[in-house]
């Protein structure tokens, strides 16, 4: 009786600190962020309650939705692009495709270790009207006028910024799936060699769904971190020209720090937080059948 009281003391030794800031850290911001979505607060003075106002400002207000545009494009093209694409990397590295595997591998994952202001700093000399693109355009077709403009057009001025976001992050997922590609035995691989199934059919038949949990879970850092895209996008465009550039978490820093409204930000927080767990039920609803149960 006292072994099994000591044992349980001891495991709530271990897990009562860390559950404790788990409680302040993320349940407790939560909670407040969600109550203060329901009032109108500058942060100092009275409270002033709003019930749904909050809420319903934001539904008609025009920057929420571009914000909203351009995080599901982020997401699209993280979970339809940067983690297939590094899948793909990944399989052709393990499979020693390419001639100088290790170095290729070092230099695909080079941009995810770079500080995000400076890829966004970098990917600005390339995009500007004197960059390097625009050079190359210029000595290409051999017009001197030729001026970068896309980040003034409303329909395509996110599309550098996904660009750079595909560019930069594909190689974690492919790390990822490389050290997941070693844990299959080759005699899978080869089996299927010998029966006479292609590279592809083995990438797309075998690998792809052995490979559905890890899929699963990069997913989740894809959507999760897809919504949280703040430091690149202001550090590149700042979210202009009109908002064209911005999303949810970089308009919620404006309301919330900028112009003090702490109860409309805290609204735009909640619709983050919604959206995230709404995105990974339907992650995994749709990966189910590669092996989720």
């Amino acid at each position: 009786m006292n072994y099994t009281a000591s044992k349980k003391r001891s495991y709530l030794s271990f897990v009562l600190p860390a559950f404790v800031i788990y409680i302040g850290v993320i349940i407790f911001p939560v909670i407040f962020s969600c109550a203060l979505s329901f009032v109108d607060w500058k942060g100092y003075g009275p409270m002033k309650f709003v019930g749904l106002g909050n809420y319903a400002r934001m539904f008609a207000d025009p920057v929420f939705f571009i914000g909203l545009r351009n995080n599901i494009l982020i997401v699209l093209i993280s979970v339809f692009g940067q983690i297939p694409l590094g899948m793909l990397l990944a399989y052709m590295l393990h499979r020693k495709m390419v001639r100088h595997a290790d170095f290729f591998e070092v230099l695909i994952f080079l941009p995810i270790t770079m500080s995000a202001v400076i890829v966004a700093q970098l990917w600005n000399r390339i995009f500007s009207p004197v960059g390097i693109l625009p050079s190359f355009v210029r000595l290409v077709t051999g017009n001197q006028d030729f001026v970068m403009k896309i980040f003034e057009n409303q329909t395509f001025a996110f599309v550098p910024i996904m660009f750079v976001l595909l560019w930069q992050h594909t190689s974690l997922y492919m790390v990822i799936f490389l050290a997941n590609l070693q844990r299959i035995p080759n005699s899978v691989i080869e089996a299927a060699r010998l029966e006479g199934a292609s590279e592809g059919t083995i990438f797309l038949k075998i690998i792809t769904p052995m490979l559905g949990g890890v899929i699963f879970i990069n997913s989740i850092l894809a959507i999760s971190g897809s919504f949280k895209s703040f430091d690149l996008i202001y550090s590149m465009t700042g979210g202009g020209p009109a908002h064209y550039t911005e999303v949810i978490a970089m308009y919620m820093y404006n309301t919330t720090f900028v112009y003090q409204n702490y109860g409309y930000g805290s609204a735009l927080s909640i619709i983050i937080i919604v959206f995230i767990v709404a995105s990974i039920l339907l992650t995994r609803l749709v990966t189910r059948p590669m092996g989720q149960d």
